[in-house]
């Protein structure tokens, strides 16, 4: 007998993902703008690369710091309100750091903005995990991964323009500072549309707020019988009511959460996507791209791959599942740094066709980036927490991400200069190599599940690769 079609989903629900997903475009234009604008900062300020590498790293740095305060401001003033203090960071923080009158200040600022993008990255993928309907969540988290992506080729278009065409004040070319500042128009934007959210029923239902909580699910016109299940699940969930930390002391099984979230995290980061997307202009460079204006398109050309290899994810991830993307996207990573590392110890500039070659290898990587780890280990780490120490084992894994992000940030120039260009790669291409035995042996598949029936499969003491079931 032939199971019926789901009701169809009211426009509503996407447009609540969309909006509360445009933390994720703020992110990724902050991610972006670096890049470009980073060569004519260093001119300007006259800074080596050592701090040139502080001042890109200095917003991860803060965004480590915001992701600390991000349960504590999630779970008392709510997942909108959150978003809402980053949106608001995110304008100020932009501000300065376009005004910014030396390399000291800048620094200040990007740390400063970074804590929006701690918050922001913190609390959208949570807002979006528990609002969402349980046979699309895996599509809405992804659409948070998806906007970083749109905002990385914003980014790089911008800079493309203001570093060679824009005519402002009689220059033309290497406008940094407006780079920097025009974030804060997307900010703006970005709070006036989530004031029109309604706030996560989860987190309405953990603060007490039953009735409210039934209101969001009425106002997203779920069908009566999505609305009855999903509210007999979460008040399943929370009769076995504890503090994240107290859960944090006492439970084990808590404890193994957060350290397959904190694994999850470390290893998006060391695939070497930010290495990318930080450094693109200095990799073309490397690859025999010399002009400003190639290395700029060239980051242009690794946004557009990176938006649209995110659309495989969101196209299957509630279909195929999260593990056999991952597994694809891990080979197809794995075979591109190590093509991309082996091409880079070749002599470059006695066959210049082989920095061509190498940049489609990196281009391929991104795909495989875009395809899997990108949006999925979000979607991973707001799926295997119980709602009780949600917050808390969010921070535990977004905090990690924002560390490993500093340091790999922090540290591709001086691997660059200390270990050579192409071994630097072949590092990175060998441990996406290994990361496939972590999946296979540690995390979950979710497809299909309801966040309280993994809860339950999780404090129950299944492994961990089995709470999915």
């Amino acid at each position: 007998m032939n199971s019926p079609t789901p009701a169809k989903l009211s426009p509503i629900v996407y447009f609540i993902g969309f909006t509360a997903a445009l933390a994720g475009l703020l992110f990724g234009l902050d991610i972006g703008v670096i890049s470009g604008a980073q060569g004519f900062l260093q001119k300007d300020f006259a800074v080596s690369d050592h701090v040139l590498e502080i001042i890109v790293s200095a917003l991860l740095w803060g965004a480590f710091f915001g992701t600390l305060i991000s349960g504590i401001l999630s779970n008392k003033l709510g997942r909108r309100r959150a978003i809402l203090v980053s949106a608001v960071i995110f304008v100020l923080g932009s501000i300065v750091c376009s005004m910014a009158p030396n390399a000291q200040i800048l620094i200040l600022a990007r740390f400063f903005l970074g804590i929006a993008v701690g918050v922001a990255s913190f609390t959208a993928p949570l807002y979006l995990s528990e609002i969402s309907p349980q046979r699309v969540r895996g599509s809405m988290i992804s659409m948070y991964q998806l906007m970083i992506t749109i905002g990385i080729v914003i980014a790089f278009l911008s800079n493309t323009w203001l570093a060679t065409y824009a005519t402002i004040g009689g220059v033309t070319g290497g406008h940094w500072r407006l780079m920097l500042g025009i974030i804060s128009i997307p900010a703006a934007i970005m709070f006036l549309g989530v004031i029109f959210l309604p706030e996560s029923p989860r987190w309405l239902f953990l603060k007490g707020y039953k009735d409210e909580a039934i209101g969001v699910f009425h106002r997203m016109r779920l069908p009566d019988d999505d609305i009855q299940r999903e509210v007999i699940e979460i008040e399943e969930s929370l009769r076995v009511r504890q503090n994240g930390f107290s859960m944090l002391l006492e439970n084990r099984n808590f404890r193994r959460a957060i350290g397959l979230g904190i694994g999850l995290q470390i290893i998006q980061q060391l695939t070497g996507i930010n290495v990318v997307m930080y450094y693109a202009p200095r990799i073309f460079d490397i690859a025999g791209y010399s002009s400003t204006a190639h290395q700029l398109w060239g980051t242009v050309i690794v946004g557009v791959t990176n938006v649209l290899a995110t659309f495989i994810a969101i196209a299957f991830v509630d279909r195929l599942g999260r593990k056999p993307i991952m597994y694809a996207g891990f080979v197809v990573m794995g075979i591109s740094m190590v093509s991309v590392g082996l091409l880079f110890n070749m002599d470059l500039e006695k066959s210049p066709v082989l920095g061509t070659w190498a940049i489609g290898a990196l281009l391929l990587f991104i795909i495989g980036f875009a395809m899997s780890a990108g949006p999925i280990i979000w979607v991973l780490c707001a799926e295997i927490f119980p709602l009780s120490g949600r917050d808390l084992g969010v921070t535990f894994s977004t905090a990690t991400n924002w560390i490993v992000n500093a340091i790999v940030g922090q540290t591709f120039l001086t691997l660059l200069s200390s270990f050579g260009n192409g071994n630097t790669f072949l590092l990175y291409g060998g441990l996406n190599v290994l990361f496939v035995i972590f999946f296979l042996f540690f995390v979950p598949e979710t497809k299909g599940v309801s966040l309280e029936k993994i809860e339950t499969n999780l404090l129950a003491g299944k492994p961990l690769r089995k709470i999915g079931r």
